[in-house]
């Protein structure tokens, strides 16, 4: 394993602190990136080798991975496409669509993109990945190894399709956050202290997405099975109905992914 990291910061770190802890060796991980304190860092808590210098960690790499912000990727992508040799390139940067980043490299046709959320930062998160014709099944093979570290994995059949995992798992736990907030700040206006409502909040959140995660049943099913007629969680999620909140829910997560399309053509240009 021998992965060229542009760009060092949370995700970067979050998908080499996974490998390492999956039996990597720090000098499998070269990382690039500009900012002096940075590159002092990465040295110090993960022991990888940190240069500002493309030239210096990108050839002989057996992986590229592309972990720079969707502003600054086709700048980027000029400057990699000829150090380029066979290497597979991973892009993870938001919002840019395979064949413009392949356009900026070149036309180069090794590349997967990837889109993962933020628990990768604590190795539960979930990552879309769509790769090139190009792309081997060896290529697809490490492509999912390496964002495996961070998490689940799911393959798209079509480049389109990671609008729709923007919208549902990567702005997918702002949508949990937001949950979380409502029902901390319900937990202190029935006169909770805030550390207890946080705790009641998080606690319930994490109890229910464990027991629905480790199940078989649909989640409508564990609702009814909470919800007992005339009840108080009866009452509550008629209040829900009638808000139909369930219906924003799914009307916001749409707009999400229109906005990741309008943002796909925004940073494709050129």
């Amino acid at each position: 394993m021998n992965i060229a990291f542009i760009g060092g910061g949370n995700m970067a770190t979050a998908l080499i602190g996974g490998l390492l802890q999956e039996g990597a060796a720090p000098g499998d991980f070269t990382v690039i990136e500009v900012a002096p304190e940075a590159r002092e860092r990465l040295g110090r808590e993960m022991g990888v080798r940190a240069v500002a210098n493309p030239a210096e960690g990108v050839p002989g790499s057996q992986t590229v991975v592309l972990a720079v912000k969707p502003q600054q990727l086709r700048e980027v992508a000029t400057t990699l496409g000829p150090l380029l040799e066979e290497q597979l390139v991973i892009s993870i940067a938001a919002g840019i669509r395979a064949a413009d980043i392949s356009r900026w490299l070149g036309g180069y046709p090794n590349l997967v993109r990837a889109m993962p959320n933020t628990p990768a930062l604590i190795r539960k998160g979930i990552t879309g990945l769509f790769a090139l014709p190009g792309v081997t099944p060896e290529g697809r093979g490490s492509a999912e190894r390496i964002l495996g570290a961070a998490g689940d994995t799911v393959w798209l059949d079509n480049d389109a399709m990671m609008d729709a995992i923007t919208a549902v798992s990567a702005s997918g736990p702002a949508y949990v956050f937001y949950f979380i907030e409502a029902l901390q700040q319900a937990a202190q206006e029935l006169g909770f202290e805030p550390a207890d409502a946080r705790r009641l909040a998080l606690a319930t959140f994490r109890g229910a997405a464990e027991l629905a995660a480790t199940g078989t049943e649909e989640p409508a099913v564990l609702r009814a099975r909470v919800t007992s007629k005339g009840g108080t969680t009866e009452r509550a999620l008629s209040t829900l109905e009638a808000g139909q909140v369930k219906r924003h829910i799914v009307g916001a997560v749409l707009a999400a992914a229109e906005r990741a399309r309008e943002l796909g053509d925004e940073f494709g240009k050129g």
